[in-house]
């Protein structure tokens, strides 16, 4: 969600009218100093089907025409002026500034389903702006999380006034968002319950809690209840705030349903320049999100001489907030880390919107930070040039390991674990960022495995695939495939944040959608986006750790064959991953170069 510092004070004073604000009721006009923005509150903005949106339009002093960035949230536009100062900062740049609720949220009429109207919605309020008479016709996009998946789904609109936007940490696929390689995202309950129902509930009526601050308050206590909900689709609590949550579990991954949402493989679509932004410990669909959609409008634009297409990808966690802050978790990155989030996207717009002649007219495409080095580097593509391939295989002599070479051929070829869906394996960190994991290694259903001291700095720059083959004498389970980075000291520091390095075996081939399994077979699983930019430093070890849950991050798979959308009843499981001649399970990692070969 997006947060937002605290702005400057401005006097209010009414208006009877004003014209060009779209509706004949008058809106809130604030001014005091010349120097100070002038706002006009609560603006209704046409929808194509009769709906108003409203918005609070924010506008240099002058006559103007100016340029125009469009902000859409559904957390509450006052919220957001009231403690953030992007848009102050934009408007001192000499830009218009709309922020607008979506459809069905706080000012807005209409009723919310989140993302479902994004598209026509966001074509409507962008050309709007542009006829506006504060506007000169250019038209740009910004926005973290929600609020950057409504650009991307108003991009694919084609809006013909939308010249440039900054998609931050947003998703490239509804398949990896609503649910990840299968399973179902239970961040959504959260979500939901904190974000979403208190408002849900103001407007409609309806008992129980109506500001964020009592849900997040309450939301530790029925936590739990929530979550272990089996089956998903009876889970009693949101019928009324949030029917949409049921329908959702009505169309698996696979449905062509979730085709409205879909980024990927959409691409042509999309007119304007964007910036691709987010970190390495974002929320899972956000790296792969990043790095998707930006690869994917170059491939889309091969044949234009400016792709026009930019990706930054920084330490950061989930959050504006946190792009400002060298620490993420427990690690400090240094004072590189922090970068000034507003400039960024302001100078972005400056040379897309303005034709200013900055970096962004003449820097490399791609800005990248490596950990452990901490530093940001640029490069021309995504993975960098440069990126090799170096595989680790998995083994077992005694002790698990990752090895430079096959195991040999009278190694034991198999290691195994029983998985228990009532007694899942649990994260036991309840914070964003890196975090020591080390205490995991000591229960015995999962397994480590280890690879020897790096001798000298390696970079590992990319996505890692891990290529595990596995059975179970069950239908289905979900096979977690965690990356770590094992410090001298003994910390167990994860490189990403849990859901990009999960797969339901099940959802192995996503294209053809669910195929249970023979029980005893052996079966090829690939994680194929495990992204990370990390400077293994001599004495650190790279630890894989395989296990079936990491709750409660994701969905119980049952491992009965049934799905717990429907079902409730779980059961045990044996699960072998084999690392034979025949199955030789491996992890492979792209490595840009070592010691003095590092490049800038």
């Amino acid at each position: 969600m997006r947060r937002w510092r605290r702005a400057r004070n401005v006097a209010v004073i009414c208006l009877v009218s004003i014209a060009g604000c779209g509706e004949p009721a008058s809106p809130l006009l604030e001014a005091s100093a010349t120097s100070q923005p002038i706002v006009l509150r609560d603006v209704a903005v046409p929808m194509r089907d009769g709906t108003n949106l409203r918005a609070d339009v924010y506008q240099p002093p002058g006559d103007g025409p100016f340029p125009v960035l469009v902000y859409r949230t559904p957390y509450d536009k006052r919220a957001a002026a009231d403690s953030y100062d992007t848009h102050r900062n934009a408007v001192d740049r000499g830009y218009a500034v709309v922020l607008q609720d979506v459809r069905g949220r706080y000012a807005s009429d209409g009723f919310f389903e989140p993302y479902r109207n994004e598209g026509p919605d966001g074509f409507d309020t962008i050309e709007w702006a542009a006829a506006q008479r504060w506007s000169n016709g250019v038209v740009g996009t910004f926005g973290l999380s929600y609020a950057g998946a409504v650009q991307w789904l108003a991009a694919l609109e084609r809006p013909p006034h939308l010249e440039a936007m900054v998609p931050a940490m947003t998703y490239s696929s509804p398949r990896n968002f609503f649910y990840m390689n299968g399973v179902f995202d239970l961040s959504w309950l959260p979500w939901l319950y904190i974000n979403i129902a208190p408002d849900a509930r103001q407007r409609q009526d309806l008992p129980g809690i109506r500001t964020r601050d009592e849900a997040l308050e309450t939301w530790p206590d029925v936590a739990d209840d929530y979550r272990s909900w089996l089956p998903l689709k009876e889970l009693p609590y949101l019928q009324d705030v949030a029917p949409y949550y049921y329908e959702w579990l009505e169309h698996p991954p696979e449905d062509a349903w979730w085709n409205w949402a879909e980024v990927r493989g959409n691409y042509e679509r999309v007119n304007a320049a964007v910036l691709n932004l987010s970190g390495w410990h974002d929320d899972a669909y956000g790296p792969e999100g990043s790095v998707t959609n930006f690869n994917g409008l170059v491939v889309a634009r091969r044949t234009q001489p400016d792709f026009r297409t930019h990706l930054l990808l920084g330490p950061w966690r989930h959050g504006v907030a946190a792009t400002e802050a060298r620490q993420t978790g427990t690690i400090d990155f240094g004072p590189e880390a922090a970068i000034d989030y507003d400039s960024e996207l302001l100078d972005f717009f400056d040379h897309y919107l303005r034709g200013v002649d900055n970096r962004y007219a003449h820097g490399a495409p791609v800005r990248y930070f490596l950990m452990g080095e901490n530093r940001w580097l640029d490069a021309h593509e995504w993975p960098p040039a440069g990126v090799s391939t170096e595989t680790r295989w998995l083994a077992s002599d005694g002790d698990r390991r990752l090895l430079d070479e096959p195991p040999p051929v009278d190694a034991p070829s198999e290691s195994m674990f029983v998985a228990d869906p009532e007694d899942p394996v649990k994260d036991p960190v309840d914070a964003p960022g890196p975090q020591d994991y080390r205490m995991l290694a000591e229960r015995d259903d999962l397994l480590t495995f280890d690879s020897a001291p790096f001798t000298e700095p390696t970079g590992v720059v990319g996505a890692i695939e891990a290529i595990i083959f596995a059975s179970c004498d069950c239908r289905d389970f979900d096979l977690w495939a965690r990356v770590y980075d094992v410090f001298p000291d003994g910390r167990v520091m994860n490189l990403m944040t849990p859901g990009q390095d999960m797969i339901r075996a099940s959802y192995r081939d996503s294209d053809a959608g669910r195929q249970l399994l023979e029980r005893g077979r052996v079966y090829e699983l690939r994680l194929a986006n495990l992204f990370t930019a990390n400077l293994f430093a001599p004495g650190h070890r790279l630890r894989l750790q395989i296990s079936a849950s990491f709750a409660p991050h994701f969905s119980t798979n049952l491992q009965t064959g049934e799905s717990e959308v429907s079902g409730s009843e779980s059961q045990p499981a044996t699960i072998r991953i084999h690392h034979d001649a025949d199955h030789a399970s491996r992890i492979r990692l792209p490595v840009t170069a070592r010691g003095d070969r590092m490049a800038d």
